[in-house]
C-alpha cells in the first residue's frame, strides 16, 4: 500500500472512532479495535486534562493559597472521584459482557440499577462535603489562610458530587457498550464549558468562581449523556420500568464495584497523606509546586489512562462472547502501544520538567518544588502506563479484588512508609516523599503483570 493510500486508511479510520459507529469489537482487526476505542478515550481524557491545566494556570493567578486551596480540595475529591470510578469500573464490566453475550437488554438493566446505587451515595456525599468542608481542609494540614479563602470553594464541590459521579459513571456504560464516542463528546462538552467560563467566573466571584465554572460544565455534560441513555444510542436505551430495584443486578454491581472502589480509595488516600506530607514538609510554597506537578502530570497520565480504558472494554466484550485468546492478545498489544508512550513522556518531564512549571507561576520557590517533582515522577512513567493496562484488564474482566490487594500493598504497605522513611530519617524531605511514588508504581505494574499472567481473570463471572 502506498503512502498516500495509508494516510486515506488512517484518516477514514480516525473519522470512525469520532464518529463512534456501531463495531464489533469482538471480530476482525484488534490493533483496529484498540484504536476505535482508543482515540475517543484518549481525545476525552485529553481534553479534560487540558482543563485541569487551564484551571490551575487562573486559579495561579490567585496566589499560593488559592492554589495550594483548590489542590488539597481536588486531594479529597478523589475520594468521590474514586467511588465514581469504580462503579463506572463495575458498570464497564458487566454492561461490556451483556454486549459481548449479544444481549442488549440485560446490558441496559444493568446501566440503570448502577446509576440507583450512583445516586443514593452521591446524596451522602454531598450533605457530608457541605457541613464539614472547612473541617476537611483543616484535616488536610491547610493553613488559616486557605481554610477561610476556601471553605467555599470546597463546599461548592463536595455538594455537586452528584455531577462526578454521574459523569463518570455514565461514561462507563457507554465504554462498556463500546460506544466511546458518546462518552468522549460528553467530557469534550464539560471541559470546553469550563475552560471558557473559568476565567470568567474567577474574575467575578474570585476562588469559588472556579468551582461555579467546573459544575456547571459538568452538569452540561450529564444532560447531554442522558439524550443518548434514554433514547439516543444504537445499542443501550433505558427507560422509567429499568430503574425499578432488581435485587439480583444490584448484588452483582455491587459485588464488583466494591472492591473497585475500595481499589481506587487506597489509590487516592495515599495520594492524600503524600499531599499532606509534602505541606506539612515545606508550607504553603512547596504545596502549591507539588500540586502544580500533579496537574502537569494528569494532562499526560489522562491519555494512557483512555488506552487502559479501552482495554477494559475489549476484555469484557470478548471474555462475553467466549473468546479468552482475542482479551488476552488485546492487553499485550495495548500495553506495548502505552509503555512507547510512556516513554515520551518521561523524556519530556525529565528534561524539560522548569519550562513546564514556569507556564503557571513565575514564583522561584514554587518553579523550583514543582520542578523537583515533576522530574521525580517522570522516571517512573513507562512502568505508570503498563500498570495502568494490567490493572485495568483485571478491572475488565471484573476481578476488581486482585487490583485492589495490590493497591492496598503497594501504596499503603510501601508508599506511604517509605514516603514518610525518606522524608525523615534519610533526611531527603520533599524529594524523599515525591521519591516514593515511582517506586511504588513501578512495583505496581510488575505485579500487576504477574497476575495478569497467571490468567484467573479469564475465569471470572459476572
Amino acid at each position: 500500500m502506498s503512502l498516500a493510500n495509508k494516510i486515506r486508511s488512517f484518516i477514514a479510520l480516525f473519522k470512525q472512532a469520532l464518529r463512534g459507529d456501531v463495531h464489533d469489537y469482538t471480530e476482525g482487526s484488534i490493533p483496529k479495535a484498540v484504536f476505535l476505542l482508543s482515540i475517543p478515550m484518549i481525545l476525552e481524557l485529553s481534553l479534560e486534562s487540558v482543563f485541569a491545566v487551564v484551571d490551575i494556570f487562573f486559579v495561579s493567578k490567585l496566589g499560593p493559597s488559592a492554589i495550594a486551596t483548590v489542590g488539597l480540595t481536588e486531594s479529597v475529591i478523589t475520594l468521590i472521584y474514586s467511588v465514581a470510578i469504580g462503579l463506572s469500573t463495575a458498570a464497564t464490566a458487566i454492561v461490556a459482557r451483556r454486549i459481548g453475550e449479544k444481549n442488549p437488554d440485560a446490558a441496559s438493566k444493568a446501566a440503570a440499577q448502577s446509576i440507583i446505587i450512583a445516586i443514593i451515595f452521591a446524596v451522602i456525599c454531598s450533605v457530608l462535603g457541605v457541613i464539614f468542608a472547612a473541617d476537611i481542609l483543616r484535616l488536610m494540614n491547610a493553613s488559616e489562610d486557605v481554610i477561610r479563602d476556601g471553605t467555599s470553594f470546597a463546599q461548592i464541590m463536595f455538594g455537586t458530587s452528584i455531577v462526578i459521579i454521574l459523569l463518570f459513571l455514565i461514561n462507563g456504560i457507554f465504554r462498556g457498550v463500546g460506544d466511546a464516542a458518546i462518552a468522549m463528546r460528553s467530557l469534550w462538552i464539560a471541559s470546553i464549558i469550563n475552560i471558557i467560563l473559568c476565567p470568567i467566573m474567577i474574575h467575578y466571584f474570585g476562588l469559588k468562581g472556579a468551582a461555579i465554572a467546573t459544575v456547571i460544565g459538568r452538569s452540561t455534560g450529564v444532560l447531554y449523556q442522558c439524550k443518548y441513555l434514554f433514547g439516543g444510542s444504537e445499542v443501550i436505551r433505558l427507560n422509567l420500568k429499568m430503574f425499578e430495584p432488581a435485587w439480583n443486578i444490584l448484588r452483582n454491581i455491587v459485588h464488583v464495584a466494591w472492591p473497585a472502589t475500595f481499589q481506587f480509595l487506597i489509590a487516592s488516600g495515599s495520594w492524600i497523606v503524600i499531599a499532606r506530607l509534602i505541606a506539612e514538609i515545606g508550607g504553603t510554597n512547596a504545596s502549591a509546586g507539588y500540586q502544580i506537578a500533579i496537574r502537569s502530570i494528569v494532562f499526560f497520565i489522562l491519555p494512557a489512562w483512555g488506552m487502559s480504558n479501552a482495554v477494559a472494554t475489549l476484555v469484557g466484550q470478548n471474555l462475553g462472547a467466549g473468546k479468552i485468546d482475542r482479551a488476552e492478545q488485546s492487553v499485550n498489544i495495548t500495553a506495548r502501544y502505552n509503555a512507547i508512550f510512556m516513554f515520551f513522556v518521561m523524556i519530556l518531564f525529565v528534561f524539560f520538567s522548569e519550562p513546564i512549571i514556569k507556564i503557571f507561576t513565575d514564583n522561584p520557590e514554587i518553579i523550583s518544588k514543582g520542578a523537583e517533582a515533576l522530574q521525580i515522577f517522570g522516571y517512573g512513567y513507562v512502568f505508570y502506563g503498563i500498570g495502568m493496562v494490567m490493572t485495568q484488564a483485571l478491572n475488565g474482566a471484573g476481578d476488581t479484588r486482585t487490583p485492589t490487594y495490590i493497591n492496598l500493598v503497594c501504596f499503603w504497605l510501601i508508599q506511604i512508609p517509605l514516603a514518610y522513611f525518606l522524608a525523615g530519617p534519610m533526611n531527603l524531605f520533599y524529594s524523599g516523599a515525591a521519591l516514593a511514588v515511582p517506586i511504588s508504581e513501578t512495583l505496581l505494574a510488575l505485579i500487576a503483570w504477574y497476575y495478569f499472567r497467571k490468567g484467573k481473570w479469564k475465569t471470572i463471572k459476572v
